[in-house]
């Protein structure tokens, strides 16, 4: 497994890092575990203190953070100063909240009379985070101001393309005043990955990315006993009924389909509109499509950002080759190549019939799946015909109607009138092969503690 930086746009490798060796592997767990014998006896006072200052230092250093984010990974850099803000917003939350959401949980105890019983939530030791590239640092805040908040410790194996971002992650901790080796950036090589969540030492594994990568790491988790979170991948539906704002649908489509170059979980990848209005939105956003501009992520004209590697786009350009093949129909959006970079156009895929594969697919960038649904429970339909199930989102006019056909799409987010969002104070996590756990939020905070009760019994006699 390799971990350098290669600039997507300037197609420059800038600089590589090598693999950790065993001892550093073994270094690195020693050192967390000494780490979290201290850290589960610091206050939450303290722990509070620290995820405070994490966020602050985003704030005050938000430019130097957010150039990582572009020369690493090819996001827009507006795109990577909201996800440095947003991350910041993740530290403060649990800053704010973990206390009280780990507080003692009493429970009444009817059936025997002077007994009580109460719920203490403990942490348990050194949690394994495997974290993906295209939010290098929100996915990493996810996960570490929750469960540092709940007094574990994280070892974390970033994505091998933004290895700087980590080792930013792991300075940022260190900033803040974490204590050291409660929080520790790691390049491991796969068999190592195998070694780390094997160790007695380690209680979980969180891991954000793909099918393939979450379910050997599930594997190895299971083969050693190890509750583990999955966040993989997602084609959330984005369903437009007859009586939406067409306009406002259309717009929020380009966006949600096209921000991060479609490289989301949650991007509104599969474009589902009811019969009445398929015309005008498809007009609406074709042309909203046209209106993106490829250029250099660093420029605040450019509103589409390259792909994050050289194989991510040809493998987007293979997928959509064999859709077609398959028997769909391709609109590749006419937009100025630059000269450089790891571009692909947009395209719109129609015509996906039952009977291609390609309906099933999700594809990380900008290609829309469009799809003319002849009522809203055909729509409904179609949202279900996935073998995912992240998030989704439903336009109409209608609060209400729109609330109940939610009910009905199977998924773990369906937001009305929005594209699925990701924000510091709601819940994230989907079901079928986008996986299970939650993160964020009270949820997230206590995925990995010990619910251990405590129960007290003030009886004389056993008979």
């Amino acid at each position: 497994m390799s971990y350098a930086t290669i600039n997507p746009f300037t197609e420059e490798q800038l600089k590589s890092f090598p693999n950790a060796t065993s001892d550093e592997i073994a270094a690195a767990l020693d050192k967390g575990h000494s780490a979290y014998k201290k850290w589960k006896k610091t206050s939450f006072a303290k722990r509070a203190l620290i995820m405070q200052k994490a966020a602050d230092l985003l704030r005050e250093q938000l430019d130097d953070y957010a150039k990582i984010i572009t020369l690493e990974m090819g996001k827009l850099y507006a795109e990577a100063k909201a996800e440095t803000l947003l991350a910041a917003e993740i530290f403060e939350y649990y800053a704010v909240h973990a206390e009280h959401q780990l507080a003692p949980q009493i429970l009444p105890v009817a059936s025997c009379k002077g007994s009580r019983a109460k719920i203490v939530y403990e942490p348990q030791g050194i949690l394994f985070a495997v974290e993906p590239w295209n939010f290098p640092y929100y996915q990493v805040a996810r996960i570490i101001a929750p469960q540092l908040s709940a007094g574990n410790v994280v070892l974390l194996k970033h994505a091998g393309n933004v290895p700087q971002c980590a080792e930013a992650m792991e300075k940022l901790m260190h900033e803040a005043g974490l204590e050291d080796g409660a929080f520790q950036n790691l390049f491991p090589t796969h068999d190592q990955i195998a070694e780390i969540i094997a160790d007695p030492r380690v209680c979980g594994v969180a891991l954000t990315g793909s099918e393939k990568a979450g379910a050997i790491v599930a594997s190895q988790a299971g083969q050693a006993l190890k509750k583990c979170t999955m966040e993989l991948g997602g084609a959330d539906a984005f369903i437009v009924l007859n009586d939406a704002d067409v306009e406002k649908a259309a717009k929020w489509a380009v966006y949600g389909r096209h921000w991060n170059a479609g490289q989301v979980c949650v991007s509104a990848k599969r474009i589902i509109v009811e019969d009445g209005v398929y015309d005008k939105f498809v007009e609406l956003y074709r042309k909203g499509v046209k209106e993106l501009r490829m250029g250099d992520p660093m420029d605040s004209s450019t509103t589409l950002a390259p792909l994050s590697s050289r194989n991510a786009a040809e493998s987007l350009k293979r997928q959509v080759k064999e859709a077609v093949e398959k028997g769909a129909k391709a609109e590749e959006i006419a937009l100025d190549l630059p000269g450089k970079g790891y571009f692909v156009r947009p395209v719109i895929l129609t015509n996906l019939e039952k009977d291609n594969p390609a309906r099933q697919w999700e594809f990380f960038g900008p290609v829309t799946s469009l799809f003319r649904a002849k009522d809203a429970a055909h729509a409904i339909e179609i949202a279900n015909d996935s073998p995912y199930g992240l998030g989704g989102s439903i336009f109409t006019k209608d609060e209400q109607k729109g609330a109940e056909l939610a009910r009905q799409i199977e998924t773990g987010m369906v937001y009305i009138n929005h594209p699925t969002m990701v924000k510091a104070d709601l819940p994230f996590g989907g079901v079928k092969r986008s996986g299970f756990g939650r993160e964020l939020l009270e949820l997230g905070l206590k995925e990995f503690v010990n619910a251990k009760l405590i129960g007290i019994a003030d009886i004389d006699s056993p008979f």
